[in-house]
C-alpha cells in the first residue's frame, strides 16, 4: 500500500498532531527524542522510519558514532545519564509483551530521576508515537528513503 495515509486523511493528521505536540516542546531535548524515535523503528524493524530518524537527526547536528551505536548505546560512551535512561524506557515500552510486569521498576525509576514529569510524560508520548508509526509503516511496507525520493 503506497500511501495508506491517503485512505485515512483524518487518522493521519491525528498522529501527526501527536507527534508535533511532543516535537514542538522544548522540555524534551531534541537529541533525545531522535534518539527515541530512532531506537523504537530499530526495535520493531520499521527502516522506512530508521531510514527518516537517522537522517533528520543527522541534518539536526547529531554525531555519525552516536548514530552508528543506537543498537548498542549500552556499550557505547557516548550517551548521557538522561539519553539513556530514555533509551531504557523506550526498549522497555517497546517491547511491553516481553515483561509481564510491564516497564520494570528500576527503569522506570532511573526514568523519573532523570526528567521531570513534564519530560518524563513527553519521552512516554513520543515512544507511544513513534510506535503507532512503526506499526504502520511495518504493516503497509513502506520503503525506506522513500519519504525523501532516495528509494
Amino acid at each position: 500500500m503506497p500511501n495508506p495515509y491517503s485512505h485515512v486523511p483524518d487518522s493521519y493528521r491525528a498522529l501527526a498532531a501527536l507527534e508535533r505536540s511532543t516535537r514542538d516542546d522544548e522540555a524534551l531535548p531534541h537529541p533525545i527524542q531522535e534518539l527515541v524515535r530512532l531506537r523504537a523503528s530499530q526495535i520493531n524493524g520499521c527502516g522506512f522510519c530508521v531510514d527518516m530518524h537517522s537522517h533528520e537527526a543527522a541534518d539536526a547536528g547529531e554525531r555519525p558514532e552516536r548514530l552508528y551505536s543506537v543498537a548498542a548505546w549500552r556499550e557505547a560512551p557516548w550517551f548521557t545519564r538522561e539519553e539513556r535512561a530514555a533509551l531504557a524506557l523506550t526498549e522497555a515500552v517497546t517491547r511491553l509483551a516481553d515483561n509481564p510486569e510491564g516497564v520494570p521498576d528500576d527503569v522506570w525509576d532511573e526514568a523519573a530521576a532523570v526528567f521531570d514529569e513534564r519530560s518524563l510524560a513527553l519521552v512516554v508520548t513520543t515512544i507511544a508515537t513513534i510506535n503507532a508509526w512503526n506499526r504502520i509503516s511495518v504493516t503497509t511496507r513502506q520503503i525506506a528513503g522513500s519519504h525523501r525520493g532516495a528509494a
